[in-house]
């Protein structure tokens, strides 16, 4: 993975209110400037400088130097549901993939914390080519202005679950979640953000200890440590058990129900036998399960379960007092699973 992307460049969209004014007293700039700019950059998500207008031109010019850009690569519109699936393209060439969703609720934003994944999962996409480098908070900032500038609407709750395993780029992560939830900026409610793991233990305790209280979810997707190792790498190095204890761990410091995402496979992970060996092993810790037929991929051989089969995994979870819900397919008539535009792009070969 290369990191020399983020040591070369300054980026505005990165940078914490008090770094920003820092930045703006070092240009010798009026010190007003700082929530000027911030403002325009946050609440305003605007992506082009000359967009700001009440910043004096040679100001923009400086600021033109620091600002990372991110450009729309291609955008797909579901004719089912108007979910939006973009390709977006960093500055220097990398893509990456972010979902908007339209819910009665509100909007939700799924976003990418690193161009491509080193994680492995046999059954996602993002992770075939490997993991190229972490995105910088200002990127992942990025996706979400970009996103709401162009379908015209804000989102009411974000999502990292994208491409990228988000706890391998943990302190970009930590400064996006302050930045995007800062009161001179976009102001997000910390309660409306999740972060999804493939479970990396030593940084489940380690979000729990920054007392955030953001939602926490865990990409299981399989009952027993055996089954466990054949879809997912990381359960070589951490066992369900030791994942359990940290996630217990979240759960008791922060308050926060956990998550448990778990990808429906037919003839793989979805028989009635490992949904009674998922509901002993959640049974009493308050947990909620989100169900999810998986996403066919085209280099991946698995099929998604049927309607029949996702409704027993339920029904038997459900026996043993789980709250559990099924994800609705949001977006299935474009590439909706992760890593299925990024490659038609060629963007990791």
């Amino acid at each position: 993975m290369s990191e020399k992307y983020e040591e070369m460049r300054t980026d505005l969209r990165s940078m914490s209110y008090d770094e920003l004014a820092d930045f703006v007293a070092g240009n010798s700039w009026p010190s007003f400037r700082a929530k000027q700019i911030y403002s325009w950059l946050h609440a305003k998500h605007v992506m082009n400088v000359d967009d700001m207008t009440n910043i004096p031109k040679n100001i923009r010019s400086v600021l033109a130097e620091n600002m990372t850009s991110v450009e729309c690569e291609a955008h797909q519109i579901s004719a089912k549901d108007g979910t939006s699936k973009f390709l977006f393209k960093m500055h220097d060439g990398q893509m990456i993939e972010t979902v908007f969703m339209k819910y009665h609720h509100g909007n939700s934003i799924c976003i990418s914390s690193q161009a491509g994944c080193a994680m492995g999962c046999a059954f996602c996409a993002s992770t075939i080519g490997g993991c190229i480098r972490n995105l910088t908070a200002g990127e992942m900032l990025g996706q979400i202005y970009m996103a709401m500038n162009i379908v015209g609407e804000e989102v009411s709750n974000v999502v990292v679950m994208g491409t990228g395993e988000p706890f391998q780029n943990y302190d970009n992560l930590l400064k996006f979640i302050h930045i995007i939830t800062s009161e001179e900026g976009y102001n997000l409610s910390i309660r409306n953000i999740t972060v999804s793991s493939c479970g990396i233990v030593p940084n489940i305790k380690r979000l729990a200890d920054e007392g955030l209280g953001i939602t926490f979810a865990l990409s299981l997707h399989a009952p027993t440590d055996e089954k466990r190792k054949t879809l997912m790498p990381i359960a070589n190095k951490y066992s369900i058990a030791e994942t359990l204890e940290a996630t217990d761990y979240y759960y008791k410091k922060t308050g926060r129900r956990i998550t448990v995402e778990y990808s429906l496979m037919h003839g793989i992970n979805d028989s009635s036998d490992d949904a009674e060996k998922l509901g002993a092993l959640l049974k009493g810790r308050g947990y909620h399960v989100n169900l999810i037929p998986v996403n066919p991929v085209d280099e991946r051989n698995f099929k998604k379960s049927s309607e029949t089969e996702v409704a027993e995994f339920k029904k038997i979870l459900e026996k043993y007092g789980i709250n559990v819900t099924i994800r609705r397919g949001m977006g299935s008539d474009i590439d909706a699973a992760c890593g299925q535009l990024r490659r038609k792009y060629g963007a990791d070969n």
